[in-house]
Formats: structure tokens, C-alpha cells, sequence
């Protein structure tokens, strides 16, 4: 029952808050604000690996990152909290609300019984794998510490699955600009740092799904891994991690920048990405080509814009008795990866990268493998 009418109460209160939001792109005159997010605080220390402490270094990583964004002209930078101080998982959210945020970012550092390392960014979702569902599950069950928190929380359970479905209806409308923020953290944290990359991902933290903006979760790394722990304990670490985080912020906001009344213009939309694109670091791959698969049809279409959602750029191959259409065409695999984002936020949620050595289409796991090495 409470499942039930969580998910009821949700999809009300995502209708009438998305009718009433006005964005800083539909207003110039509205400053651009970012909620940035310190996790855990006061008495939830959250994890604490290797005697680290996630609360003193997700502060200390957001404090910078929050200094650099205050340079930035037309831009509010708002802190769920600035101190080692206890801050309640739905206040968080509704910090972010009450501020008509633009933006909202969460910092913590990541835990793991074995020697796992990495960065990782996340969207809310439904959880694709029990790992992902693990990491939400442990980051929501800090309201475990807060008062009354079955009341708070309507029934809301963090180890039960089901209670994560109403959640994802909240972010829906922001899922798309979600995962471009978190792709250009997750490129610069990777490849300007070296770190391993285990992805943008989905999973259901109840942080996220009651803001109504785009919002992601980043976790720097493990504090449990003896070298990253030290790394991310370390004024190096921080200083570099939220560098990185700073500059994939200042390039979303870039490719937002120039949005008017006509964001939705496919022409505008793809000025974005150029814009977007510009701001990635290169990833070129030798002697391969990466293209973005839209579709596969028996149905021979002219690949022109107004057949594919206003797309440029679309060619069209026949592969096994099928045509299949194609957008994008380089060497980079960053900027294919931007590509990708694009064209899911056009329509094509399923659109996927496929990559082609001396025109044949050849593995791109291998492809992606064999630089690796």
C-alpha cells in the first residue's frame, strides 16, 4: 500500500512542479544556480575506509569546486551545507527546490569489502545491476539516522527495490540532461586523471529524486582501496577532482548558454553539442571510425533531417538485407559518446556506438580493449 501511493503521490507532484518551473534558459535575466551537495556531515560520518572520512573530503571537494563556479558570471552557487554539520537526505533535495536550482550536484566517495577503485557517476534510475543498487542502497540508508524517518519518508524502504519505481518518475523530465552532465564529468575525471572508469550509471538514490532539475551523484572513488583512499585524502586529490568536476559544470552550463525560447530547435540543438563537443577532451582511436546506430529498417528511408527528428549527418548503409542509419562520423570516441547523448535526447533512447576499421564494422568492446593495453 504505501508503494502504491508513494508512486501516486509522485506523479502529482512531478506534474504540477514541471508545469510551474522556469529555467535560467527561458530567462536571461535569471541567474544560472548550482546546489552543490556535500554527502553525509555532522554525525554521519559515512564511510570511512582506510580511517578516511567521506563527510571531511566530499566537503572539502565541493568547498573548491563551489569556489570556482563563483567566478563564473550570472552564476549562484548554493551549498547544502558548508560545515561538518547533519543535513537531512530530503532537505537536501528541498534546498535545491526552494532555490529554483538549475542544477544539483552531490559529492561522495565510494566504499567496497574488496580492492575495487574507480570513479563513477550516477543518474537516478531504476538500478541495471544489484552492484548499482548496493551503492543506492547504502548511500539512502542514512535516513536510518534521521528522527521519525518512517513518517518522513512515506514507507519509503532502502532495501526494497519496488520502493525505487515511483522514484524515477521525478527525474524523467531532466534524465537526458542528467546523463550529459554526467558523461563530461566522468570524461574529464577519467581522462584528465587517470582514474578507472566505471561509467555513467543509473541507480535510485532518494537524493536525487526529489529534485526537480537535472541532478547527478558522484562517487570520486573508493576510500577503501589503500592508493585511491590516500589519493582523495590528499589536498592533490581534491584539488584535482574538483577541478575536474568544475570544468565539466562550466561546460554544461557553456552549452546551455546559448538557449532561447527556441531550445528545442533542432538547429540550436545541435550548435550545443559543437559547443559541448568543443570543451571534451580528444580520445582518438587510430584507423577506426565511430558512428551512432539510430536504426535498422527494411524500409529504405532518405537520410534526410526532417526523416530523422531534424538529425544532419545521418547516412544510410544496406548491412544483412537491412538499412541501417547512421549519425556521426570520427575517430574521437569522446565526441561520439556526446553524439550518443544527443541523439537519445532526440528520440532515439536506444541509439548505441558502433565502430568500423577499412569500412567493416569490427567489436568495439575489442576496439575499446585494445588501446587499453
Amino acid at each position: 500500500m504505501y508503494t502504491k501511493l508513494f508512486a501516486s503521490l509522485l506523479v502529482i507532484g512531478t506534474f504540477l512542479l514541471f508545469s510551474l518551473k522556469t529555467t535560467a534558459a527561458e530567462n536571461p535575466t535569471k541567474p544560472f544556480v548550482v546546489v552543490l551537495d556535500a554527502g553525509h556531515g555532522g554525525h554521519d560520518h559515512g564511510n570511512k575506509g582506510n580511517g578516511y572520512k567521506e563527510s571531511e573530503i566530499s566537503l572539502n571537494i565541493v568547498l573548491k569546486v563551489g569556489a570556482e563556479l563563483e567566478k563564473l558570471p550570472n552564476v549562484k552557487v548554493i551549498y547544502t551545507r558548508k560545515t561538518d554539520v547533519f543535513i537531512e537526505l530530503r532537505e537536501r533535495a528541498a534546498i535545491a527546490n526552494r532555490a529554483d536550482a538549475d542544477l544539483f550536484v552531490s559529492v561522495h566517495c565510494n566504499a567496497h569489502h574488496s580492492n575495487a577503485y574507480g570513479a563513477e557517476t550516477f543518474v537516478l534510475g531504476l538500478h541495471k545491476s544489484q552492484a548499482n543498487f548496493e551503492v543506492a542502497k547504502k548511500e539512502n540508508e542514512v535516513i536510518y539516522l534521521e528522527d521519525n524517518y518512517q513518517e518522513k519518508y512515506g514507507g519509503f524502504d532502502p532495501n526494497a527495490p519496488e520502493s525505487l519505481i515511483g522514484m524515477v518518475l521525478m527525474q524523467e523530465e531532466y534524465l537526458d540532461q542528467s546523463i550529459l552532465l554526467a558523461s563530461l564529468v566522468q570524461n574529464n575525471v577519467i581522462n584528465n586523471l587517470k582514474r578507472k572508469d566505471r561509467s555513467v550509471k543509473q541507480a535510485g538514490f532518494w537524493v536525487l529524486h526529489n529534485t526537480y532539475m537535472p541532478s547527478v551523484l558522484i562517487e570520486t572513488g573508493f576510500l577503501t582501496n589503500k592508493t585511491e583512499g590516500a589519493y582523495l585524502n590528499s589536498v592533490k586529490g581534491q584539488t584535482e577532482m574538483a577541478r575536474e568536476i568544475g570544468n565539466a559544470i562550466k561546460s554544461y552550463i557553456s552549452s546551455l548558454s546559448i538557449s532561447t525560447e527556441k531550445i528545442r530547435d533542432p538547429q540550436i540543438e545541435q550548435i550545443q553539442v559543437e559547443k559541448t563537443i568543443e570543451t571534451t577532451k580528444e580520445d582518438i582511436y587510430e584507423n577506426v571510425t565511430f558512428k551512432v546506430q539510430l536504426a535498422a529498417s527494411g524500409k529504405k528511408l532518405d537520410p534526410k533531417p526532417q526523416n530523422f527528428k531534424g538529425l544532419n549527418e545521418v547516412t544510410r548503409e544496406k548491412e544483412d538485407g537491412l538499412f541501417k542509419y547512421y549519425y556521426g562520423e570520427t575517430s574521437d570516441y569522446n565526441k561520439i559518446q556526446v553524439m550518443k547523448t544527443f541523439v537519445q535526447q532526440k528520440g532515439y533512447p536506444s541509439a548505441y556506438i558502433v565502430a568500423f576499421k577499412k569500412g567493416r564494422k569490427v567489436n568495439l568492446p575489442e576496439v575499446l580493449k585494445s588501446k587499453a593495453n
